[in-house]
């Protein structure tokens, strides 16, 4: 299934995209709080069975009638992984690391697909990261990696967008990449089923219709599995949690000369079988 969050006539609403992939069908009725993707996956089965049910039998609402929202609004925690593709290391002459490198981005980064990511005057160096999102589905604590996919409700597209001066000056990561917008994630999230092997993924980023990125999520130097299990030793993750597993190869600031992001551009991350997330620079 692909759940999403939209909007229509002002209301905020989850659904579910209808086979069709040209409408949504409205999950008001067995949400079970309001537009909170949060709370339905903390309800587990007994949502995931009544959308599946209403997918394929509930009233259908085009898509060119609504807006769709990041799908996650509510996450307790975004946790993102640092240096985690080989391809990414390999342009900055960086070893691989031993371990996860862990940093956060927090809820006011949330942006909506086709949303601006909007440009902060305080720097001059912005950049994109395509990356894969996965979502936490169940309370969990001390995960097994070789269990770790039972605790993931899905994946998604997201944009780690990061102001790569105020990252530099700083020597650490947190507030650059946690500027108002910074983290657009959608159109929406893909429940396993429909992604089959999360780690085989072609995976990319086009910036006004050229590729800046193009790898494969076979690339990452820690699997979901590894880093589930390395957070969830410190840290109890919860529905609705977010885990950005990283951003493979061709960022901006690596190029030659850098590309940094422009107002007006057109940013898209696309991934296989996870859709495109499209935002524009404002």
């Amino acid at each position: 299934m692909k759940l999403v969050r939209f909007s229509r006539n002002g209301k905020s609403s989850l659904g579910v995209l209808a086979p069709s992939a040209l409408s949504v069908v409205d999950l008001s009725k067995v949400a079970p709080a309001g537009d909170s993707m949060s709370a339905a996956l903390a309800a587990g089965i007994s949502f995931i069975a009544a959308a599946e049910l209403l997918m394929q039998a509930g009233d259908q609402i085009p898509l060119a009638e609504v807006d769709l929202l990041q799908p996650v609004n509510d996450p307790q925690k975004i946790l993102c992984i640092g240096q985690n593709y080989r391809d990414h290391c390999e342009e900055q002459n960086q070893p691989l690391p031993t371990s996860p490198i862990l940093f956060a981005k927090f809820s006011n980064t949330l942006t909506a697909p086709e949303s601006p990511i909007q440009l902060p005057g305080i720097s001059s160096q912005i950049d994109y990261e395509a990356e894969m999102a996965v979502v936490i589905g169940k309370v969990c604590k001390n995960v097994p990696a070789e269990e770790a996919l039972t605790v993931v409700a899905g994946c998604m597209c997201a944009n780690d967008v990061t102001a790569r001066d105020i990252q530099k000056n700083d020597k650490q990561w947190v507030r650059g990449k946690s500027i108002d917008s910074f983290f657009p994630s959608g159109p929406w999230l893909v429940t396993l089923d429909e992604v089959g092997d999360m780690h085989a993924l072609d995976i990319s980023c086009r910036v006004n219709g050229v590729v800046m990125q193009n790898s494969n999520t076979r690339n990452l130097v820690f699997n979901v599995g590894q880093i589930i299990a390395h957070l969830s030793q410190t840290i109890t993750l919860q529905p609705g949690d977010i885990i950005s597993t990283g951003t493979p190869g061709g960022v901006g600031v690596y190029r030659t000369p850098p590309v940094f992001l422009k107002s007006g551009d057109v940013v898209e991350v696309m991934i296989e079988k996870l859709g495109v997330l499209r935002n524009n620079v404002k």
